[in-house]
């Protein structure tokens, strides 16, 4: 039998997952929306956004805390973005991959949890291939926007798609947009300028499209999930050429006051680190019976 957390540290717990889901949504690289999978709240959050109206307080006094640390992760990274992420960009990146990779037994599983037929795993091997491929062409593809009112507004709306999308990492299309570090800096020096048309932005994406994904996975769990799960391994990967080879050019390492083969095994270091802790961590939460909030 499952034992009961204590109230309190599952508060603390669910402001934890806040702040890494809000750090997903501004490291390139990453998705809130699939850290928000492997953190167990992305199906009530769903599923909530899709019917606010019902049990709305329970859900509001439940997803406080998350929205809380969201705000703080983004809040702090934009600062940890601005000061040192240019220098070590593939050190962050190979940590929060490890994060991710660390998870992946346990998503298996849970996508595995109403049965698995052939083509699921075919669901999941094309999504891979196809998210990689788009991601990989994508990074080749930088694109300078000059940001203004509506610019900001459509990057709200590609923040919402990263929670909706699991695996879609709108940080990487900022980046090819010349969007991303303009935004870090309106973030961290509170640019209400910047910061208001992104949370409209990302206030519309999510209630316009949180009902249909909803519908989805009542409809077809099994086929969401390889498809959820396909872009968590696609968007991963991709992260490789896309983020961490770029950083291990002289430029970047000089910059970085490290050798090649320094910087290369600390990313190895660090990936391993985040594997670990997450295999951790995803254990711990097997421990405990997740809220059942609908």
């Amino acid at each position: 039998m499952k034992e009961q957390i204590n109230p309190i540290t599952d508060w603390f717990i669910r402001l934890l997952k806040g702040v890494l889901v809000g750090i997903g949504f501004i490291l390139p690289g990453l998705s809130g929306g699939v850290l928000a999978v492997i953190f167990g709240i992305y199906d009530p959050l769903i599923r909530f956004l899709a019917d606010i109206r019902q049990k709305f307080l329970k859900n509001v006094l439940y997803f406080l805390p998350v929205a809380i640390g969201a705000a703080i992760g983004i809040v702090i990274f934009a600062v940890v973005v601005e000061k040192a992420f240019g220098k070590y960009a593939a050190l962050f990146v190979s940590l929060f991959v490890g994060f991710v990779a660390g998870t992946f037994p346990s998503l298996y599983r849970t996508a595995g949890k109403q049965g698995r037929k052939s083509s699921d795993i075919g669901i999941l091997i094309i999504t891979t291939i196809a998210l990689f491929a788009l991601m990989l062409v994508g990074g080749q593809q930088l694109t300078e926007v000059t940001p203004n009112l509506m610019v900001w507004l459509g990057s709200g709306l590609l923040m919402g798609l990263g929670l909706i999308v699991p695996g879609m990492s709108p940080s990487n299309f900022l980046i090819y947009f010349g969007l991303y570090d303009k935004m870090a800096i309106g973030i961290k020096d509170f640019d209400f300028g910047v910061i208001i048309p992104l949370i409209i932005g990302f206030i519309i994406c999510v209630l316009l499209f949180a009902k249909l994904a909803s519908w989805l996975f009542k409809r077809y769990y099994s086929g969401m999930y390889h498809f959820i799960l396909g872009m968590v391994v696609g968007s991963s990967l991709a992260i490789f050429p896309t983020v961490v080879f770029p950083a291990f050019t002289a430029e970047q390492l000089a910059m970085a006051g490290l050798s090649f083969w320094g910087a290369l095994l600390l990313s190895l270091l660090l990936f391993i680190v985040g594997t670990v802790a997450s295999w951790l961590f995803s254990k711990v939460e097997e421990k405990y019976p997740r809220e059942e909030m609908f």
